[in-house]
């Protein structure tokens, strides 16, 4: 009997650690839930369940919970950026929320003022603080878009749910481990789960941030920078047309005179080019139209003559 206790206990412990690697893949059970095999063959109580037969979590700890995370962009033009990013850290840090980010530029002589935030406002509160926000001056755009993360959250609790049952059982198991081959066995299968537990708790809680604080992006400008609304009408067209025409013909005027000192320049080194090349070529062709002088006989030519 003594000799058939260690292949027992290793027996029971790689019944635990099969049935941890079949639990993370697949939830079967009364409830949904994997079961784990005891070394004694009995089967641990899986995760507790609701009057319906679903596995509760910390994510449905509040019945009706949405499952909608929302983003949007807002663009206003006010007066003075910096002061204006102040009151608006103010509506949402008032109404509960949070500043994720803040970026201010203080008006100099080269750029106007501007602000840009990252807000954090509770789901349930956005509205009211959308309504808020566009009272500091003159909405230039508002964007929203939502989107559904329900059956994310439900895969991220039905893997947190079953690790949690695989990494107790192997607790329990570590503590009645006898063998130090067990204990490095079971430490080992320990680590590996908690660490993936760890990882799929951090990812439910970031998604139940995103859930409970809609992401607000805030652009605050003044009206130098502030987007033309666009015509409407054909009066407003033709305006929009002319301004547009004049700004063309006062940005052509502006590279005109930029670029004449340059053209002048420019204008003055390829004249002087073609007068050397004209003056050269000139020479040239006289040289050839010459008749050869002949050349005069030698003294000595003529005596021997």
């Amino acid at each position: 009997m003594r000799r058939l206790a260690p292949v027992a206990a290793t027996a029971a412990i790689l019944a635990v650690l099969l049935a941890g690697c079949s639990s993370g893949a697949d939830t079967s059970g009364a409830g949904g839930e994997p079961a784990v095999e005891a070394p004694s063959g009995e089967v641990a109580p899986a995760a507790p369940e609701s009057n319906d037969g679903v596995a509760t979590s910390e994510f449905d700890a509040e019945a009706g919970r949405d499952s909608m995370i929302t983003t949007g962009n807002v663009s206003i033009t006010v007066d003075d950026p910096v002061e204006s990013a102040e009151e608006a850290a103010d509506l949402v840090e008032q109404a509960g929320g949070r500043v994720d980010s803040r970026t201010e530029t203080p008006g100099t002589d080269t750029q106007p003022p501007h602000a840009s935030l990252v807000l954090r406002v509770p789901s349930d509160k956005l509205e009211a603080v959308l309504d808020e926000l566009r009272g500091l001056g003159t909405v230039n755009s508002v964007s929203q878009e939502s989107s559904n993360v329900e059956q994310q959250r439900k895969d991220l609790d039905a893997r947190i749910d079953a690790l949690s049952a695989s990494t107790a059982r192997l607790r329990q198991l570590l503590a009645e481990a006898t063998s130090i081959a067990d204990l490095i066995a079971i430490e080992s299968e320990l680590t590996t789960r908690q660490s993936e537990l760890d990882s799929l708790t951090q990812q439910r809680d970031w998604l139940v941030d995103q859930v409970d604080y809609s992401t607000i992006s805030l652009e605050l400008v003044t009206e130098e920078v502030a987007p033309d609304p666009a015509p409407d009408d054909f009066w407003s067209g033709l305006v929009a047309g002319w301004t547009a025409l004049v700004a063309f013909v006062s940005t052509l005027g502006i590279a005109i005179g930029v670029m004449l000192p340059w053209l002048l320049v420019l204008a003055i080194l390829a004249a002087i080019v073609i007068g050397v090349v004209l003056l050269s070529t000139r020479r040239r062709r006289g040289s050839r139209g010459r008749p050869e002088a002949p050349v005069p006989p030698s003294a000595g030519d003529t005596v021997g003559a």
